[in-house]
């Protein structure tokens, strides 16, 4: 019985999404599905819009 409650597995193809890069236009695929006034990035825009990790671990 799959009793799953959202998520993903790793054995398991994660669903894709078409979307459209907010910063520079380009197409691409995200593994959610895009809301409307959020951005999208593409993998090289995300680069320059991530969080900084913290140094600090816990």
């Amino acid at each position: 019985m799959n009793d799953r409650r959202g998520g993903y597995r790793r054995d398991e193809p994660r669903e894709m999404h078409n979307a459209k890069c907010s910063d520079c236009g380009a197409e691409t695929q995200v593994p959610f599905k895009p809301t409307e006034g959020r951005p999208v990035y593409c993998r090289e825009c995300y680069q320059k819009h991530k969080p900084a990790r913290s140094e600090r671990r816990f």
